[in-house]
């Protein structure tokens, strides 16, 4: 594993590489068009690759379930699209017993030490650490450098008490967590990533959260339901399709947060769930035309049969959208587990 250590300033949508020479990051996407993808869907319903597009966020290694075989991974721009949405939908009112059980952990070296694994471009922490007191550094877990670099160089600087933030990124596969790689941790937090993990992935991650005694933050994970007004009867059939794609290669999909409370519950943890839904309307056409091409893309590939109906239905949605008369309820789940602290009682 890799590690750089940085203190990052924020910065304003997506910065620069790092380095001269490196690879020239996407293009701005095209206007809409009214195609339904065939393949390259990103997972959790992001719109769908075009040529030349740099792949980010691998999980495991080739022979592992691998590159051959492994979901298309996150693009830089649609984690950016995305992010006022997943910090409108996030549960914020898990923030506080956090904020609880963090205030009665034990401050190694006087701050939080958070774990932040999948960070793509480091959304989650710039929207939960201007919510907790005290000093922190972030370790910023990642396979892509592309993304390391976003996240750390648009790191907020400080806590909600004007403590110091700093942050380091570390380049890893986060499927393979150990006690170990997480031995000194305050927290570990996550977002839409439960869902691209599998069962035993799942355990894997539990099983290091216990282990260290840290609390889990884990947030946006499908919950495999989605709601579009006005109703069409194809609706049902297209997240049934969905729903069935975020499962294959034995990915828990829409199934991930209750295997993750099985999974805490069985190691001691208090686990808490609530609802984290995006609410997608007139206001936010680039991203509910980039998640409708991504969500009916998922369900062709999944189902290649509907593909002609697809198609009719993804115009009309794309020009409902356009016309400010789409609204969408896309359901996640964001879940807590308050780990027992290391070496409490059993």
């Amino acid at each position: 594993m890799n590690d750089t250590g940085t203190t990052a300033q924020r910065g304003g949508g997506i910065p620069a590489q790092p380095e001269a020479g490196a690879a020239t990051p996407p293009a701005p996407r095209e206007a809409a068009t009214v195609t339904v993808p065939a393949a390259g869907v990103i997972p959790g319903a992001g719109p769908t690759e075009r040529p030349g597009e740099r792949r980010t966020v691998r999980l495991r290694e080739s022979g592992q379930g691998g590159e051959a075989d492994e979901p298309p991974r996150y693009a830089p721009q649609w984690l950016e699209l995305r992010e006022s949405a997943d910090a409108a939908a996030r549960a914020a009112e898990l923030v506080d017993p956090l904020r609880i059980r963090l205030a009665n952990l034990p401050r190694r070296g006087g701050g939080l030490v958070v774990h932040d694994l999948g960070c793509g471009t480091g959304s989650m922490g710039r929207w939960l650490a201007p919510r907790l007191d005290g000093a922190q550094h972030w370790v910023l877990h990642d396979r892509d450098p592309y993304l390391l670099h976003f996240a750390a160089v648009a790191s907020p600087r400080a806590a909600a008490d004007g403590s110091r933030v700093t942050v380091e990124t570390r380049r890893g596969d986060i499927a393979r967590l150990t006690p170990d790689a997480l031995a000194g941790a305050s927290l570990v937090t996550a977002s839409a990533l439960l869902d691209v993990l599998t069962g035993a992935e799942v355990e894997a991650l539990a099983a290091a959260c216990a282990g260290a005694g840290c609390p889990a933050l884990l947030t946006l994970s499908v919950a495999g339901r989605v709601e579009l007004t006005p109703h069409d009867p194809l609706d049902a059939e297209i997240t049934e399709a969905f729903n069935a794609h975020q499962r294959r290669s034995g990915l828990l999909g829409p199934d991930a947060v209750t295997a993750a409370c099985a999974a805490f519950a069985a190691r001691g943890a208090t686990v808490r769930v609530r609802p984290s839904p995006w609410r997608l309307g007139p206001g936010d056409p680039e991203l509910t035309a980039q998640w409708l091409r991504g969500w009916v893309g998922a369900a062709v590939e999944q189902r290649p049969g509907l593909a002609a109906r697809a198609g009719k239905y993804l115009a009309a949605r794309l020009a409902a959208c356009a016309a400010g008369e789409l609204r969408v309820t896309v359901h996640h789940s964001d879940l807590l587990a308050l780990c027992r602290p290391a070496g409490a009682a059993s």
